[in-house]
């Protein structure tokens, strides 16, 4: 175990503060975006299966939610590459991640006052927190390259992975206290509502955001920067893409597999409630069953990595979820399609945070450092533009077809594609063209 926790730079402190930033916004990805928040929005606010009415058509309340969580990924993925390329030249991955969370702690906060029939300006909090959410995911990640050395990206990764499925578990338990148990808290029974579970996730997401504000400082001391530069800087390393083959190969590879995966955790809740009329309480209990496996899983990913390499821990990952996907569709065939869904359950959480340790391990290895913020904008495009597609596509199928297993299928081809995709990728390879990769930059004054 000491032998997790020993790096090479000797910065246990600058890691642990790290990975407790995981700790805190992974309550945002669990109560709001994958459990409580998203089934309240679609059963209650928008609807459920009846729907609400929308420029005369009746849109089901998943639909209509999963059109705003597409909202969401667009905004991110346009403004993304220029506020990542601004933070490279500035040096201020520190001062953008601290300013997105405000905006997406803010945001999460104000959901709280949102009511059935509210959809429109419920919709409208949501995107704005989760554009808050993902973009400062950009700015976490990049901040790997400043705290660990390639040969612990893996590991590091790993723990930040495993650290927020501990945080988001934990405060899931809290969530499913104040509602079923207020008095192991010392409060009446009624005291609490959901609205105060996503008031809770926007104080725990604060809270636990302290440590990295404190120990991680800003690194570098490069020229300041303008939007200018940025935009400039943008362009120059899309041109000299050509020089990254590997990486390329893995931006469209992620762009796909990471669409599925993304999709399910943020549907599951939705399909437990819809086609399986799963409570609110029973959905929490099977999201911490996730959790708990889940944080056992990115530390078993992670030595999965350290002993094949990272793009083959992917592939198992993959393989995983295409599983998921089928078992999703047909759930039932084997006589008890609730007691299926927990099955599913477990084979999520075994893979769900080992695909993306390793998906953002192989990242740090593929991307030139110097560049290090503006190409993880390449991987928040890929998992939030593609974001945008699979939960859109996710909500069409379900529009379509009135069936939320058709919209579990339909995720089935992201799978494939991406890992068919991600086959022909090198490590080897890709860190050596990401060394010799540095675009020219052209930093003239206005």
């Amino acid at each position: 175990m000491s032998s997790l926790f020993s790096f090479s730079r000797r910065n246990r402190g600058q890691v642990l503060a790290w990975a407790t930033y995981d700790f805190g916004n992974s309550a945002f990805a669990t109560t709001i975006l994958a459990v409580i928040f998203n089934k309240y929005y679609a059963g209650v606010v928008a609807g459920g299966t009846a729907g609400t009415n929308i420029l005369g058509a009746q849109v089901p309340g998943a639909t209509v939610f999963s059109f705003f969580v597409s909202a969401s990924m667009v905004l991110v993925a346009i403004l993304g590459p220029v506020l990542s390329a601004f933070s490279d030249l500035g040096h201020l991955k520190r001062r953008m991640l601290l300013l997105h969370t405000s905006l997406g702690v803010m945001a999460t906060a104000m959901l709280a006052t949102i009511g059935p029939g509210e959809w429109l300006i419920g919709g409208l909090w949501f995107t704005v927190a989760q554009y808050g959410f993902a973009g400062s995911a950009i700015f976490y990640n990049a901040m790997l390259l400043d705290i660990a050395e390639p040969q612990d990206f893996a590991k590091v990764s790993s723990i930040g992975w495993a650290w927020g499925y501990l945080g988001g578990g934990l405060l899931l338990a809290v969530n499913l206290a104040m509602l079923q148990h207020p008095g192991m808290l010392g409060f009446a029974d009624g005291t609490f509502t959901v609205q105060h579970c996503f008031l809770s996730a926007a104080v725990w997401w604060a809270v636990f955001t302290i440590p990295v504000a404190i120990a991680v400082p800003g690194v570098g001391t490069g020229p300041r920067a303008d939007i200018r530069h940025a935009l400039q800087a943008l362009r120059q390393s899309i041109r000299h893409l050509n020089q990254l083959p590997n990486f390329t190969r893995f931006f469209f590879a992620y762009l796909l597999y990471n669409d599925g995966i993304e999709t399910v955790i943020v549907m599951a809740s939705i399909f437990g409630d819809q086609e399986l009329g799963l409570s609110t309480a029973e959905l929490v209990m099977f999201f911490l069953m996730v959790q708990g496996i889940a944080f056992i899983g990115s530390i078993l990913f992670g030595i999965i990595a350290n002993k094949l390499d990272n793009r083959r821990a992917v592939l198992i990952g993959v393989a995983v979820w295409s599983i998921i996907a089928l078992w999703g569709w047909q759930l039932g065939w084997m006589g008890d399609a609730r007691q299926e869904y927990w099955y599913l359950g477990i084979l999520a959480g075994l893979v769900m945070g080992g695909t993306q340790a390793a998906s953002r391990s192989l990242q740090a290895v593929l991307i030139p450092p110097r560049q290090s913020a503006e190409f993880f904008s390449f991987f928040a495009i890929s998992g939030k533009f593609a974001s945008a597609v699979g939960p859109a596509i996710f909500g069409l199928a379900v529009w379509v077809t009135g069936s939320l297993r058709t919209g579990m299928l339909s995720l089935l081809v992201f799978f494939v594609l991406g890992a068919w995709l991600l086959w022909s990728v090198s490590e080897n390879k890709g860190r050596a063209e990401a060394l010799a990769f540095e675009p020219v930059r052209e930093n003239k004054s206005s």
